[in-house]
Parts: C-alpha cells; sequence; structure tokens
C-alpha cells in the first residue's frame, strides 16, 4: 500500500490537538480544587460517571474518606461535590481518548505499513512517553490523599512538565513529515535557540511549581514583589537549607519563576534579532515573528495573573500561552534545524 503522509501527520495533529486540551482540562481541575476528588482509579468502569442517586452518594461517601473532606471540605454538598468530580472525570478522560487515539491509529498504520523505519521509532518513543505521562498522573494524585490533601509540587511538575514534552515531540514528528527535505543550518543559531528551548522549559517547571504551592496568590505586585522589594526577604528564609527556598518556598519560587520570565524574554529577543539576519524562507520568518509576539502576549498574562490574583481564567490563559509559545519555539527549531 502506498503511503500517505497527510493520514500520519493528520494523527499525529489531533493527538497534539488532544493533549492541549487535556492540559487545559487539567489546568481547570488544579485551580478549581478537583484533583482529588476521585480517589480510586478504574481504568475501565471509570469512563462512566454516576448515573443515579446512589451511586452518586457511594461517589461522595468515597471522598469524605480522605483528607481533602476531612480537612478542607467538610462543608462541602453533594451539589458543589459533583461539581469538582466533573473536572477530575473529564480530565481522566480525556487521557484515556488521548491513550485510544495514540494506539489504535498507530497500529493501523503500522499493519498498513506507512510508516517508515524512522517514525516507528519516533511515535513509539511516543507511545512510552504518553503512558508515563498516565502514570505520573495516577502518582501525583496519590500524594494528595494521604495526611496532607494536596499534591505534591515535585509530582505535579513531573506531570506538566511530561505532557508539554510529549505535546513538543509528536508536534516535531509532524513537522518532520511535512517538511521532509533537509535544508542547510547554521549550527550556531541552531544552538541558540536550543538554549532558548531550554530556559522556556525551565520556566514551565517553575510554573509548574508556582501552580502546586500557589505562590501565585502572595506578593501581588509588579515589578516589585510586596513591600515594594525587588527580591522580599521571606524569598530567602522560609526553608532551611537555603538551596530549598528555591525549589519548595512559596516566595522563593515565585522569585524565580519572576526572574526566569525576563530571561526567557530576553533570550526570544536575541533569538529574533540574529534570526533575521540569516532567515531564508517565510516558515522561519513566521515562526521569529510569533516568538515574539506570543512571547509578549505571555508575559502580560503572567503579569495579570500576579496582580489579579490569579483568577480561574487567566490562570487558564497563561497556561494556553505557555502551550502557544512552545509550540512557536518548537516550529522556529524545526525550521532552523532542517
Amino acid at each position: 500500500m502506498k503511503r500517505d503522509n497527510k493520514k500520519v501527520i493528520y494523527w499525529l495533529f489531533s493527538g497534539c490537538a488532544l493533549i492541549f486540551i487535556m492540559v487545559v482540562v487539567g489546568g481547570i481541575t488544579r485551580l478549581t480544587h478537583s484533583g482529588l476528588s476521585i480517589p480510586d482509579y478504574k481504568l475501565i468502569s471509570g469512563i462512566i460517571p454516576p448515573i443515579n442517586d446512589q451511586q452518586w452518594q457511594e461517589a461522595f461517601e468515597l471522598y469524605k474518606q480522605y483528607p481533602e473532606y476531612q480537612k478542607l471540605n467538610s462543608n462541602i454538598s453533594l451539589t458543589e461535590f459533583k461539581g469538582i468530580f466533573f473536572w477530575e472525570w473529564l480530565h481522566r478522560v480525556i487521557g484515556r481518548a488521548i491513550g485510544l487515539v495514540f494506539i489504535i491509529p498507530f497500529l493501523y498504520f503500522l499493519i498498513t505499513r506507512q510508516l517508515d523505519k524512522s517514525t516507528i521509532k519516533k511515535t513509539i518513543i511516543l507511545l512510552i512517553l504518553g503512558s508515563f505521562q498516565g502514570f505520573l498522573g495516577w502518582y501525583m494524585v496519590k500524594s494528595g490523599l494521604v495526611d496532607k490533601p494536596d499534591v505534591n509540587h515535585y509530582r505535579l511538575a513531573a506531570h506538566l512538565t511530561t505532557a508539554f514534552v510529549t505535546f513538543a515531540f509528536t508536534l516535531w514528528v509532524a513537522l518532520d513529515l511535512i517538511f521532509p527535505i533537509k535544508q542547510t543550518i547554521n549550527k550556531t543559531y541552531r544552538n541558540l535557540i536550543r538554549i532558548g528551548l531550554a530556559i522556556l522549559f525551565i520556566q514551565i517547571i517553575y510554573g509548574a511549581f508556582v501552580a502546586g504551592l500557589d505562590a501565585g496568590f502572595i506578593h501581588n505586585n509588579w515589578p516589585m514583589m510586596n513591600e515594594g522589594k525587588f527580591m522580599h526577604e521571606t524569598v530567602l528564609i522560609e526553608k532551611t537549607p537555603l538551596y530549598k527556598n528555591f525549589i519548595e518556598g512559596r516566595s522563593g519560587v515565585q522569585f524565580v519563576h519572576r526572574i526566569l520570565a525576563f530571561i526567557v524574554v530576553f533570550s526570544v529577543l536575541i533569538i529574533y534579532i540574529n534570526g533575521k539576519k540569516i532567515a531564508v524562507s517565510n516558515y522561519q520568518l513566521y515562526g521569529l515573528k510569533s516568538l515574539l509576539i506570543l512571547v509578549g502576549v505571555q508575559s502580560l498574562l503572567g503579569v495579570l495573573a500576579i496582580l489579579l490574583q490569579v483568577p480561574l481564567w487567566l490562570g487558564i490563559a497563561h497556561q494556553i500561552g505557555a502551550f502557544l509559545l512552545l509550540s512557536s519555539m518548537i516550529f522556529t527549531l524545526h525550521r532552523f534545524s532542517k
């Protein structure tokens, strides 16, 4: 059978779209404190939510056995419980859908020989990443079901970052098929974009730290922190030893996230200025322009999120902004790499 790369490309883009939707719903789940509303995990039967009063009551009674209800939500009503249950249930259903969307077409393309050896290897990596992502989701939720009713911020960061990595790699594989003809590249400039991408990923990790520690609800001023200080004294005194302030302290983590935002903007400006000098195709120029626009939009959303104490819509918009900025960085890197 003749290979049809268009079908494979559409398949990969549909995977990208589902990962994007899953991360957005995951953000809503986090910001509405819905992530611990379903303490158990049933791979097959869990697809169907409670459909009658008895099943809802059973789900509510199960929730009552865990710390989040006992320590934080003891006054929650069944109606309110249904609201938080919905977001966690939807998040899990999308995760299952992603598994099916990746596995079933992959087997079809494999049987019909629509994939070359290189693409097969790449898609196997994607399947491994997707499986690992599902495991991390369960591992993250598990951390909030004992003693402290809140997920571990390291596990949250691992879960979110793996989703971004899976998305980025899926997009890269699709771009490989869209642009199969290799071109002469400037390796020095390519490495510059790689450095920018690495900085962006570190910033994404710290964004997850901010979310996991609820660090966006303090120091709601900009460009300075509280009391008009560039670095508030709480940045250095919340945790011991000193270095833990920058990975576990709320003030310290927010401070690092602020500084990294400036570094990301600076790195994108360097990429843009140098890229304009050597760009030879419209795709390269599109990538550079999108980077410049999106880093500006994302920076504005970050500032507003701090000033307004992270309202739900703005928290989600900031997360979407990160996704779009990463997409732009991947596209630009690809166009200057192959």
